[in-house]
């Protein structure tokens, strides 16, 4: 993996981060429980991605 697409893919781990702290917050100020419910299953999902992404980091340090 080149330089540029191990940058890439340390920003997309930063991304979901990001992300799952906004959807851990928004999470707080929602009272239907069908939202709250769609915002588990986003943050399950971008957990998910974020492992992945640092598998491939984890991957890439080990060769």
């Amino acid at each position: 993996m080149t330089q540029k697409e191990l940058d890439y893919v340390e920003d997309a781990v930063g991304h979901e981060n990001n992300l799952e702290s906004i959807i851990k917050e928004s999470m707080k100020l929602l009272e239907n429980q069908e939202l709250v419910s769609f915002m588990e299953k986003q943050l399950e999902n971008h957990n998910s991605l974020q492992k992945r992404l640092m598998s491939l980091l984890e991957d890439q340090a080990n060769e």
